[in-house]
């Protein structure tokens, strides 16, 4: 009998082994959500205390917001809208009013949402007077048969939407302009001031959906638009894998169209969320020079926020009760 025993037992492992290849959380998860702010050569002796703890209440204010929705059987789409937009309005982020200048002197913003279920997808980019680009993204999603608006025409589609459009001194802050002059101080600065702002999340409905924003790299030239607003690159979501939104520098995310590699690890080789995002930021980018991390959350409501820098502003929560604010690389 003990003999039996033990079999039965090997054989339940080995089937639960099987059964639970994506890491399937043995306690259900109703809802789960994670944000960030950016990554890059984010340090503790770069931040005070009084500035650490600015961003910390921020990134826990935006994460609320989500909580909030999710919790009462809000969408994902709703959650990650309203947390991005937050972040937008606040001039901590390199997005919306925190946006950095081109070489020229000017605000150019891009973002992009996309829903799990069915693959729809808005973005928008290269737009300057467009107060939440992230709000002008889903309107994209919503009331197009488009993926992707850029310039004055983004601007026009937006405002007929009732999206609400300002001046363009409304993105000036200091901070972001002395960036910019430090910059064109030195043309051949590598540490030209990057960032994103992005949520992904997966609601009590069992849809996945991921969004992000940002104001792009200090002192770019030529109309350069980055990973952010790019499906399949900055931001990605399929119902079947999981939601990813990246940060970091976007040429290279582009070149390896990092959130849908990791999508496409997990549906056709198998691999846990954790191991796909793993592969493709700390190995795949590292071997290829770029910098940056990504937050994803899985069909099941594993979360994994993965970077190869210094410092990354995340946060996440689930229904289960774990939750977690960071900023450095720990």
């Amino acid at each position: 009998m003990k003999v039996k025993s033990l079999i039965i037992v090997i054989l339940t492992i080995l089937i639960w082994g099987c059964s639970n290849k994506h890491n399937q959380p043995i306690q259900k998860i109703d809802w789960a959500i994670a944000l960030h702010g950016g990554a890059g050569n984010i340090t503790p002796e770069d931040y005070t205390k009084v500035q650490v703890e600015q961003y910390t209440y921020e990134l826990n204010n935006a994460l609320n917001i989500g909580k909030k929705i999710l919790s009462e059987g809000g969408t994902s789409l709703d959650a990650i809208e309203q947390v991005i937009r937050y972040l937008e309005n606040c001039p901590l982020f390199n997005a919306g009013k925190g946006a950095v200048f081109t070489h020229d002197g000017k605000n150019e913003l891009d973002a992009a949402i996309m829903d799990g279920n069915g693959l729809r997808a808005g973005a928008v980019a290269n737009v300057g007077d467009i107060k939440n680009p992230i709000s002008a993204a889903r309107l994209v999603m919503d009331k197009s048969e488009h993926v992707l608006l850029v310039g004055k025409g983004a601007s026009k589609f937006a405002a007929s939407q009732g999206a609400e459009i300002v001046d363009s001194s409304y993105f000036f802050t200091e901070k972001s302009w002395k960036s910019l002059q430090k910059a064109l101080e030195n043309e051949k600065m590598k540490n030209k001031k990057m960032g994103t702002v992005g949520c992904v999340a997966l609601d009590k409905h069992g849809n996945l959906a991921a969004g992000t924003s940002t104001g792009g790299m200090t002192n770019k030239k030529y109309g350069r638009v980055g990973d952010a607003p790019i499906i399949g690159c900055g931001t990605y979501a399929n119902n079947s894998t999981c939601a990813v939104s990246a940060t970091g520098h976007g040429e290279f995310f582009i070149r390896h169209t990092v959130s849908h590699d990791i999508s496409a690890l997990m549906e056709y080789k198998g691999l846990s969320l954790i191991d796909a995002a793993n592969l493709v930021v700390k190995d795949k980018l590292v071997k290829a020079g770029g910098a940056g991390g990504v937050i994803a959350v899985d069909k099941f409501g594993n979360v994994a926020l993965v970077l190869n820098t210094k410092g990354m502003f995340r946060a996440f929560a689930k229904s289960n009760g774990e939750q977690a604010i960071s900023i450095f690389k720990e």
